[in-house]
């Protein structure tokens, strides 16, 4: 695609604050640059959000919130409907912003693209399901009538990985429940977010329900929105550090809180897998959104005896995908979304290599321009790399091995994080019995992806709580009330 048809697509998307229903400049006038990091250079710039704007944003969600919570189901669920409708009809251009934003390949851009517009269209569907119960108290005498009632106000705070899909996750349910929000998208990728809340609009979304502050300043703006006894509930993705920081805010005003935090996830090859089928699975799991993702698979845990079949394909695929920007033709590997990001993958990969583990394929920087960095297949990794404890966030798959099933769940559960684990095999009772003792939100059976939008999304210990996607999404969003009825 040429530059001038990039620079007409990006045109297109709103770069100031929506506050209220009102596009409007910062308090501060300030605005930062958003880069594409195939080139460094800047795609856009976007106004910088202060404390100001941000209350400004919660008093305009407060303001909205009785009259958005007395919209019939029906209506909430018919705009969502529309939105989809809209996210669809306009993937092509929403995918290349995201591209030019983030860095991924475009057909991964259109892929996620898809994936935000499944949230919108599924809880579109359980707006109007919302339900409550009645019954007879066992001893008699009196009646129990429960009702599910909106939150409230929510603040949510969205990463850079999946700019788009982040939040319609988290405001898809928002919106079929009847809460208002402030969205803080990542100062990296704001521009899919205001696209997403451009197509909102048109919608139908009545003013102040949805209210979007980018700012480079998340922790100046984010602590008193948070702070606020007018907030109902906190709903973030990102890094584990940060969520806990956040938790710890939001027990002033003993909010509502959901965390979609970090990952560890281990990918378990047992000796009777069919090999094709994990590789591929392998693929999808390790180099999905560049290796960006929470879910990615971290540690590739393969049985001794098919070790180094597995590790020679897996090398193989791994070595043939093509490195490049974005929006070229034939390219599988767009960059990392950062310097920074790039140079904690380059940290972790020199560290493994140095304590003794064997490099089988990659290892390097791309080009001259831009993040970019080879697909990277690592043998033989000491148990002190660090890469098998930390988050890789890269296209970096360490292979290790194992001679048991219980060393196999030892070695998976062996982390703080527990988010999702990968598992192939072809015996069901190993399959049953390692699923169970695997200490994880989530597990991708014979399968390289695990996300879906109609079913429940999160983690356990380190990784987070809460859910979101499927019918446990909605209930996140939700106050249960109960009525007690004197009937004598």
């Amino acid at each position: 695609m040429s530059a001038d048809n990039e620079r007409a697509v990006v045109s297109g998307v709103p770069t100031d604050l929506l506050i209220g229903g009102q596009w409007r400049a910062a308090a501060s006038g300030a605005r930062f640059d958003v880069e594409d990091p195939s080139t460094g250079e800047v795609v856009a710039t976007v106004a910088d959000a202060t404390v100001e704007d941000g209350q400004a944003a919660l008093a305009a969600a407060a303001g909205a919130q009785a009259s958005w919570a007395a919209t019939p189901p029906r209506e909430r669920g018919e705009l969502l409907r529309r939105a989809f409708e809209l996210v669809t009809e306009r993937a092509d251009d929403l995918a290349l912003v995201m591209t030019l934003e983030m860095g991924k390949a475009v057909k991964e851009s259109k892929a996620e693209v898809t994936y935000a517009a499944e949230f919108l269209r599924w809880f579109s569907e359980e707006a109007v399901r919302v339900s409550g119960g009645y019954s007879v108290a066992p001893a008699g005498g009196s009646r129990l009538l429960t009702l599910k009632q909106p939150v409230g106000p929510c603040f949510f705070i969205t990463p850079w990985n999946f700019p788009m899909a982040m939040g319609t996750r988290k405001i898809a349910p928002a919106i079929a429940a009847g809460c208002t929000m402030v969205v803080k998208p990542a100062h990296e990728t704001p521009l899919s977010m205001l696209a997403l809340a451009q197509i909102l609009r048109e919608a139908g979304l009545p003013d102040g329900v949805l209210n979007v502050i980018p700012t480079t300043a998340s922790g100046e703006v984010s602590e008193p929105i948070i702070r606020d006894p007018r907030l109902r509930k906190l709903s973030f993705t990102g890094s584990t550090g940060v969520g806990r920081r956040l938790i710890e805010q939001s027990a002033e005003q003993v909010l509502r809180v959901s965390m979609e935090l970090g990952g560890n996830a281990p990918f378990l090859v047992f000796e009777d897998a069919d090999l094709d089928a994990a590789v591929d699975g392998a693929m999808l799991a390790k180099m999905r959104n560049v290796g960006e993702a929470c879910t990615a698979a971290n540690r590739f845990h393969v049985h001794e005896s098919v070790a180094d079949e597995f590790t020679s394909r897996l090398a193989e695929r791994m070595g043939a995908l093509t490195v490049g920007r974005g929006t070229d033709d034939g390219v599988d590997v767009g960059p990392l979304v950062s310097a920074k990001q790039r140079g904690t993958v380059e940290e972790l990969l020199a560290d493994a290599v140095d304590r003794g583990a064997k490099l089988v394929t990659g290892g390097g920087r791309v080009g001259d321009t831009g993040y970019f960095f080879q697909p990277t297949v690592l043998a033989q990794i000491p148990d002190d790399a660090r890469l098998l404890t930390e988050e890789i966030f890269g296209p970096v798959a360490p292979v290790t091995t194992f001679s048991s099933d219980d060393e196999a769940v030892a070695r998976a559960n062996a982390t703080e994080y527990g988010l999702v684990a990968y598992v192939f095999t072809r015996d069901l009772q190993r399959a049953l019995r390692v699923s169970e003792a695997l200490e994880v939100g989530m597990v991708g059976l014979n399968a390289g992806i695990v996300s879906n939008p109609a079913a429940p999304f999160g983690g356990v210990k380190a990784s987070g709580f809460g859910r979101e996607g499927g019918v446990q999404g909605i209930e996140e969003f939700l106050e249960t009330k109960y009525v007690a009825i004197s009937l004598p």
